[in-house]
């Protein structure tokens, strides 16, 4: 069984990679996939996999919007932790009803507090572990705050906890910095790195030129784009800061696309009103916004438009699929210097880290790449190697093969 009541983001991406794997190998046994109602109405691409190769060994199950609505209000620390608990009885139902022989909680990260209080599953469990960040002090550039030492000596603890629990089978990590110190840890666990998948299509089938008039981009501009969550936490308010920071000269040559969702969608109007306050600052600047959800068979129409990649995240844990399609496009990215993204970026030559919590930082970034090719930020080489470790079937089978 498979358990993924999440919706946005990558969520929908790994079920694909998942269920088209097992239905391209025939393998043996039935899978089951646990999902919302959302993800039934917005997905129907996903559910449409096993009718297409036949397989009738693949079953969707929605969970009730009853059970969906438990999860709209986790906005507070308390809602964050009572959700732990009310997923974790979520899963153990439906495992219990489907008699798993084994569940594979596509979010760990949520889940892993109910193990450390060593809740005892239906089955024997495995997961996908998103944010480890407890070592993040031995990364070079992390200064980290008080409490943000205080957190991660909790979240070691809590892993320590959750390693202990009999129940839990394997861990899957999206962090290859991690494994060898989560192993470390314990005896009783294997950690093992899971690359974060990410599609190929052919570079040659795409028209950027019409993409970029569709949109209405102006000629001669550079384009820098924002793609996915239009959030805080991902960096949009420091990003409009910066650009008000630019010369007239610079503004000229920029464009700014703001592709994606904002979040909250009450944030929508306080984008708009941060945008009108920029164009009245800087009139030079040309900014296109898109908000709205791009389909997967669309992402990588507007990755090749783009001649730079907006990565400016506020201290963000954990792997980005965005840096992953930036590399499979081979975009240079302008990046948060922190963690895991920050590390790769580096390790990779995959374009240029900066303090993403001071805007006049990002300027300095955005300045760089104006005054140069963007091109010479990177290393084409170095991203395709990226790229190539991280194949939707290397990810499909080392979970398969381990579980």
């Amino acid at each position: 069984m498979l358990f993924d009541v999440a919706v946005a983001g990558h969520h929908a991406n790994y079920i694909r990679h998942l269920t088209k794997y097992w239905c391209e190998r025939d393998l043996q046994g039935s899978l089951y996939i646990v999902v919302s109602p959302t993800f039934i109405h917005q997905h129907s691409d996903v559910l449409d996999i096993p009718l297409l190769y036949r397989q009738k060994n693949v079953f969707f199950i929605s969970i009730s919007r009853k059970e969906e609505k438990l999860f709209s209000a986790n906005k507070s620390r308390l809602e964050r932790l009572m959700r732990a608990f009310q997923e974790w009885q979520l899963m153990c139902k439906y495992a219990n009803s489907l008699t798993a022989t084994h569940c594979l909680i596509m979010y760990f990260d949520i889940l892993k507090l109910p193990l450390a209080f060593r809740a005892k599953p239906p089955c024997p469990v495995s997961g996908i572990y998103f944010q480890p960040k407890f070592y993040y002090r031995d990364f070079k550039t992390y200064l980290p705050s008080q409490k943000e030492l205080i957190q991660q000596q909790i979240d070691k603890f809590i892993l320590s906890c959750v390693l202990q629990n009999p129940e839990l089978n394997k861990l899957f990590c999206l962090d290859p910095f991690a494994i060898d110190k989560i192993n470390k840890c314990n005896s009783n666990v294997k950690a093992i790195h899971l690359p974060d998948p990410v599609f190929m299509i052919n570079q040659h089938e795409i028209d950027s030129a019409k993409q970029k008039e569709i949109l209405g981009i102006q000629a001669d501009r550079q384009v820098f784009m924002l793609f996915g969550s239009l959030t805080r936490r991902k960096g949009i308010q420091k990003l409009l800061e910066a650009v008000t920071m630019l010369p007239q000269d610079l503004g000229q040559k920029l464009c700014l696309v703001l592709l994606g969702v904002p979040e909250p969608i009450e944030e929508k109007p306080l984008i708009a009103s941060w945008l009108e306050k920029i164009y009245h600052l800087q009139s030079s600047l040309q900014i296109i916004t898109k908000y709205e959800y791009i389909p997967e068979t669309d992402v990588h129409k507007y990755f090749h438009m783009a001649d730079v990649i907006l990565i400016p995240y506020q201290r963000q844990a954990g792997m980005s699929g965005i840096l992953l399609l930036a590399a499979s496009t081979c975009k240079p990215v302008l990046s948060t210097n922190y963690g895991l993204i920050g590390a790769l970026v580096q390790q990779y030559n995959l374009g240029l880290t900066v303090d993403t919590s001071v805007a006049g930082e990002i300027a300095k970034g955005l300045t760089a790449f104006l005054s140069k090719a963007p091109s010479s930020f990177c290393d084409i080489s170095q991203m395709q190697s990226f790229v190539q470790n991280h194949t939707p079937e290397k990810f499909a089978s080392i979970i398969f093969e381990n579980i």
